[in-house]
């Protein structure tokens, strides 16, 4: 189902194999965020091969390096999340071309969450968030980097929404609902604003009031009031509940 969504839209991808371009994946990881286990691979979307794979996969799922595929990789998703995966890879690819421009195709993240097939068996909530590395000479997407990051110990919960998280100053898109695909009702999500957002951000990293309101240049008073504001918008009881809300959100 997910590969037909790519071959579905062939003016996306790259038609012939590339060299991989001098990237940081390693920075660009850390970019990413993972609070939890986690592996990262990078593929070539034009045949699927996998070009590099990180050894965490090994103490993720009931894999083996030397023998992995993409496929068996995407094995390992719940089957009633699988309608879901190809459902926000299609939508992904529609806002990209309809809405963002494939022009910006390398300054935006991915992400969403499914459930996972781990070591023993049992199936975890996990988070998915893919980079595009690569294009060919006419802007068509080559190689992609995937993190894919347990977060059952935050919630397991899934929103089953799709957001497109801007980088280099390009602005987000989030929780969107995914196309041709039917959900549970959710709760109505809050709607942070960039100020929020980037509290909540640098709450994640561990920092102090005092440590945010020097980072972003407010007082430590300023930045405790906006988080008694973020916290009464969402709902939540204290920052865990919150973070572990925004991850499976895609906001952090």
């Amino acid at each position: 189902m997910l590969t037909d969504v790519w071959e579905q839209s062939d003016n996306v991808f790259a038609k012939g194999k590339t060299d991989l371009s001098r990237v940081p994946v390693d920075e660009l990881v850390g970019r990413v965020f993972s609070n939890g286990p986690h592996y990262h691979y990078v593929f070539d979307l034009f045949d699927q091969e996998l070009v590099y794979v990180s050894p965490l996969v090994e103490q993720v799922h009931d894999l083996t390096i030397g023998d992995m595929t993409f496929q068996s990789i995407l094995d390992q998703i719940h089957p009633e999340d699988m309608d879901f995966v190809a459902s926000a890879e299609a939508t992904a690819i529609r806002l990209l071309q309809e809405r963002i421009g494939m022009n910006k195709v390398t300054s935006y993240k991915v992400s969403y969450c499914f459930r996972f097939r781990v070591k023993g068996g049992e199936y975890r909530l996990f988070n998915h968030q893919s980079l595009v590395l690569d294009t060919d000479n006419h802007g068509r997407v080559s190689k992609a980097l995937n993190v894919h990051t347990d977060i059952s110990h935050l919630t397991t919960k899934n929103n089953y929404c799709l957001s497109l998280i801007g980088m280099d100053g390009e602005p987000s898109f989030l929780n969107l609902e995914v196309d041709n695909h039917s959900r549970a009702e959710q709760a109505n999500r809050p709607s942070f604003t960039e100020r929020e957002l980037s509290v909540i951000r640098l709450v994640s990293k561990g920092l102090t009031s005092a440590q945010i309101g020097e980072a972003l240049s407010l007082s430590e008073y300023t930045i405790k009031n906006h988080r008694k504001r973020i916290l009464k918008k969402a709902g939540c009881q204290n920052m865990s509940q919150l973070l572990a809300n925004c991850v499976g959100d895609g906001l952090i």
